[in-house]
């Protein structure tokens, strides 16, 4: 029976393979009575997992073993997954779902020389009875490029964790002593609908922009402690346009919604970076919710991509942490509208072309034209010359024949 890594560590894993006819193998796997409890999770919610992902292996539980049989290579897929999980689970993660075991399968099926279990295991804040970590490798990339840059832009679509990832660095780095303060800003831009006029004051009328990031504060930290921090300007949350005219020194500064600010207040916003702090940009470009003009999100990658400690962190369908449809969901919308802007640029091309055909048309009927302008005057000058002498003659006549 040939030990796994994770036995040879010292672990309780171990895991055996042996060939059956053909191409089919079994592979047994041993883990410890806890382990063994939390990772299978309620009604045994792992068997249903791995299966999902590996369809043409069958998976059983028996005490502290796990069998798996199947093709050679799918079991092989499989007990490395497994192997994963349960290193996830001695690590800390109490409940393993959907969704770390479909990243952890990507990520093996990636060839990535980085673990699953290293890469989505690490917590980046514990709080509530909640740890907070990277459940995909996008999202981990996210997280170690805010760690190794002063500006990191977190750009992709909804439910890959960009705000909360970076709100969760923010409140880390707060509780490290790393920064002083965090400030929490979006624009105020209404999602394609006119609220028209919002009573009450100020506080009452920015809260509905702001709310979803007071929702990722009170998961964070005790409900308690979060007003206490907003009195003391500890923590800070306010309309994108209160950030003009500031230096904003020893804060990580999160700007949510990115893409429904004009160039103008990119622009703004960035350079309000003082010293010992640090920024996040996050936003969706497919969600552009401004009446009229570019977003600042659009453009700001091509002016600033290249320059040093700013880094670029791209999310995917992939990286979606919430209900599996809302990954579908976002992939059929991509699919769409790069068909729609297919159809408008080879509307674009044939409408050129019809022009260019029409402008030279017209080209090609003016040059035949030309030449019979320039007929028609000397065909009209003899006619002109031999009819002088008579209009000279009949002038004389006239002439002579006046009575004096």
């Amino acid at each position: 029976m040939a030990r796994s890594d994770h036995q040879a560590a010292g672990g309780g894993l171990r895991a055996s393979s042996r060939p059956r006819a053909g191409t089919l193998s079994d592979a047994v796997i041993h883990v410890d009575g806890l382990a063994m409890v939390r990772l299978l999770g309620p009604q045994d919610r792992l068997v249903t997992l791995v299966e999902k992902q590996y369809p043409n292996v069958g998976l059983h539980v028996r005490g502290n073993e796990i069998t798996l049989q199947g093709p050679e290579d799918d079991v092989e897929s499989a007990r490395r997954l497994v192997e994963e999980l349960v290193e996830m689970v001695r690590n800390g993660n109490e409940e393993l779902t959907e969704i770390e075991v479909t990243a952890s399968a990507r990520m093996l099926d990636s060839g990535t020389s980085q673990s699953p279990s290293d890469a989505l295991g690490q917590p980046i804040l514990s709080a509530r009875g909640r740890t907070v970590r990277a459940k995909t490798l996008g999202q981990k990339q996210y997280v170690d490029a805010i760690d190794e840059n002063t500006i990191v832009f977190g750009i992709g679509p909804a439910g890959t964790g960009k705000t909360y990832l970076a709100m969760a660095k923010a409140v880390q780095a707060l509780q490290r002593k790393e920064v002083n303060r965090i400030i929490l800003t979006r624009p105020a831009v209404e999602a394609g609908e006119r609220l028209g006029y919002l009573p009450g004051s100020l506080t009452d009328k920015i809260d509905p922009y702001l709310r979803p990031l007071f929702d990722a504060l009170n998961e964070m930290l005790d409900p308690e402690v979060v007003p206490k921090l907003l009195a003391t300007g500890t923590i800070e949350v306010a309309p994108l346009a209160y950030m003009r005219g500031r230096t904003l020194n020893d804060s990580f500064i999160v700007l949510d919604e990115a893409q429904n600010t004009t160039p103008e207040q990119m622009k703004m916003f960035l350079t309000r970076l003082g010293f010992g702090s640090h920024m996040v940009v996050t936003g969706d470009i497919t969600q552009v919710d401004l009446p009229m003009g570019t977003s600042g999100l659009q453009v700001v990658r091509g002016v600033l991509d290249g320059i040093d400690d700013i880094h670029f962190a791209t999310l995917t369908s992939a990286d979606v942490v919430r209900h599996s449809l809302v990954g579908q969901i976002v992939d059929a919308y991509t699919g769409y509208e790069q068909t729609q802007l297919a159809n408008r640029a080879q509307a674009a091309e044939r409408r050129a072309t019809a022009a260019a055909v029409a402008a030279a048309t017209v080209a090609a009927q003016a040059a035949q034209v030309a030449p019979v302008a320039q007929v028609a005057p000397a065909a009209q000058a003899p006619r002109d010359s031999a009819a002088a002498p008579v209009a000279q003659a009949v002038h004389d006549g006239m002439t002579q024949g006046d009575p004096e």
